[in-house]
């Protein structure tokens, strides 16, 4: 029994009899991985990623100079969130405790001196953080509280706050010469889509404004890298998707950017602020493209497909990013100028084992075609259904991806075919359909589940009687839900870090996650109960028939944990076979070890579920 009482589930410290599987399993998330480097605007040679190397995820620098890498941080549930000033001199890390999210900027210097961090922004409250804009001679952060969103302004004799509201509000960007300061808000009531304002920094009056109106958001990339060049680049959803603008907030002039790519664009600006680098997503695939702000010529960089999970631009404009697909662990990669590709970092040590390729499967569903991605065990028998797990991803605002996924492989491995859905809400297919889900949320998603679900039941993929619901977060959330609101489709559930009574959730949850889910219900639980109600899991726990496993974290702000508590104490009270893995994090684990025990766990809870063990 856990410490609270509720049944706890067997860790096996074997998941696979046969040897090379058990082998490979482990391999594919102990095996050494990095993020794309990131470096600092005046000293591009002092660079900063995240690595999982040491077996916990974080904070490494590299200097191009003298070839040297270092770990940088060191704590034992890991650090993900850092940056560098212009200069390159420090590295900036946010600082919470075991995962809680609530915390100060502290920083070090970027060599190693001995010296320890430092909390960098004496007189700034800690709390969740809301952006981070580091200057030569001004630093902007933002701190979201119970209370609202706060913005700091620090300059060399004091420290100001420039900006309060009970709405979401954040920090967006800070121009090459620190004259103005973009920021972004919620005064609408919709922090799901935000307006921009900037600033001047002298005083901090409006210098401009910009909305598109309701449902309608702006997102700040990045003022101009040029010396005195006060252009910013946006992303806007004005034609039902995500696209580009160049905004002069002094004039109030902009250039919308045409690409006619389908899909949604991100972008960032070239050293000499000629081009973007264009990050294209749709369908499940990314692309990079170079595009010419005074032609509108839209060169493709001829990226194999796959996923991109990151880029940039160096100095002598080469693009660094990394790359994996379904079948191939990541990498990260250089592309020259004049078209010519290399592995430009390689972690320690072996590279992890592939994987199984994925499958398109575009499906009718109720409101339009859904995009889904299926991928087979290796040597599966052709023509026999198979056990299948639906993975439901999280965000909601997010996308599976033909990308390497140990978790994936893991599941493949185990003997089960894997589905990911592009259900309503996912991003990549217009903002329509990742707005659908708006007023009714998890009930909407999971109709295109069942779309998904009754293909591949008639397709021959899946046995109806042995498929499993699966997530993490809002995967989590929508596996709960859809436990009890079909509880015919699903053989058992294994639902990480979930929302599992939503009311609760809103009243535990952290102030960003509040604003946001007034945004996608349309009110408070105060003002909607009946909508909270109707799309919470809790409601429909009675309906229960499979056998269910829940991860939570202690410190999870997001999902936390007296609501996951309460769904699974009306469980014991019914008496439906259910386990409970609980664990001393937040929203998820840094450390590769409790990675492995987690997955471990939820397999093996699976396979014995559809009998697979």
């Amino acid at each position: 029994m856990t410490r609270d009482n509720h049944p706890a589930p067997e860790i096996p410290s074997v998941l696979f009899a046969d040897p090379e599987a058990e082998a490979r399993w482990r391999a594919r998330f102990t095996a050494p991985r990095m993020s794309p480097p990131s470096w600092a605007l005046d000293a591009p040679e002092a660079n900063i990623y995240v690595s999982n190397a040491s077996g916990v995820w974080e904070v490494y620098a590299w200097n191009r100079t003298t070839g040297e890498h270092r770990k940088v941080t060191d704590r034992p549930n890991g650090t993900v969130i850092a940056t560098l000033p212009p200069d390159g001199t420090s590295i900036w890390w946010f600082n919470d405790t075991d995962g809680d999210e609530f915390g100060s900027w502290v920083c070090e210097p970027f060599h190693a001196t001995g010296e320890k961090a430092s909390r960098a922004l004496v007189e700034v409250p800690d709390g969740y953080p809301a952006g981070l804009e580091l200057g030569r001679t001004l630093v902007a952060a933002g701190v979201s509280t119970d209370a609202g969103s706060s913005l700091y302004a620090r300059f060399a004799d004091r420290t100001v706050t420039f900006y309060t509201s009970t709405d979401d509000a954040g920090v967006s960007a800070l121009s090459r010469d620190e004259r103005l300061l973009a920021i972004s808000h919620s005064e609408h009531g919709d922090s799901r889509h935000p307006a921009l304002r900037v600033l001047a920094t002298d005083g901090f009056g409006t210098v401009a404004e910009k909305w598109d109106g309701p449902g309608k958001g702006l997102a700040a990339a990045e003022f101009s890298p040029v010396a005195g060049d006060s252009r910013l680049l946006v992303s806007h959803e004005r034609y039902g998707k995500d696209e580009l603008l160049i905004w002069e907030p002094e004039s109030d002039t902009e250039q919308e950017l045409s690409l006619d790519l389908p899909g949604d664009v991100l972008a960032g600006w070239y050293p000499d602020a000629s081009a973007l680098l264009v990050l294209h997503f749709h369908a499940g695939r990314s692309s990079l493209y170079r595009y010419d702000i005074a032609s509108g010529e839209l060169t493709d960089l001829q990226i194999p497909p796959g996923r991109i999970g990151g880029a940039g631009v160096r100095p002598d404009g080469t693009v660094e990013y990394s790359w994996s697909s379904a079948e191939t662990p990541p990498v990260i990669r250089a592309r020259g100028p004049e078209g010519t590709d290399r592995v430009l970092l390689t972690p320690p040590g072996e590279r992890p084992p592939g994987s199984q390729p994925v499958s398109d499967a575009f499906v009718d569903g109720p409101a339009g075609r859904i995009h889904a991605l299926a991928a087979r065990p290796a040597n599966a028998p052709e023509g026999a259904p198979l056990p299948v797990v639906f993975l439901l991803h999280g965000g909601p605002h997010a996308a599976d991806e033909d990308r390497f996924s140990a978790y994936r492989a893991t599941w493949l491995e185990a003997g089960f075919a894997v589905v990911e859905v592009n259900y309503r809400g996912s991003t990549g297919y217009g903002s329509a359909w990742r707005d659908a889900i708006e007023g009714r949320p998890g009930l909407t998603e999971l109709e295109d589940v069942a779309a998904v679900h009754d293909w591949a039941v008639d397709s021959g993929l899946a046995d109806p009687r042995r498929c499993v619901a699966a997530g993490a977060s809002w995967g989590g959330y929508l596996t709960l839900l859809a436990l009890g609101t079909q509880p015919q489709r699903w053989a058992a559930g294994v639902a990480s870090v979930p929302v599992a009574d939503y009311p609760a959730a809103y009243a535990d949850e952290m102030e960003q996650l509040r604003s946001f889910d007034r945004a996608l219900f349309g009110g408070s639980p105060e003002e909607l109960p009946e909508v909270y109600r109707q799309c919470s899991p809790h409601t429909y726990v009675d309906e229960v028939r499979a056998p269910v496993l829940v991860l939570a974290g202690d410190n999870d702000p997001r999902c936390p944990i007296r609501q996951i508590e309460n769904y699974l104490n009306r469980l014991a009270e019914r008496g439906v076979p259910y386990a409970f893995y609980r664990y001393d994090a937040g929203h998820g684990s840094l450390v590769v070890s409790e990675t492995l025990d987690q997955v471990a766990v939820e397999v093996h809870f699976a396979m014995r579920a559809v009998g697979l063990a």
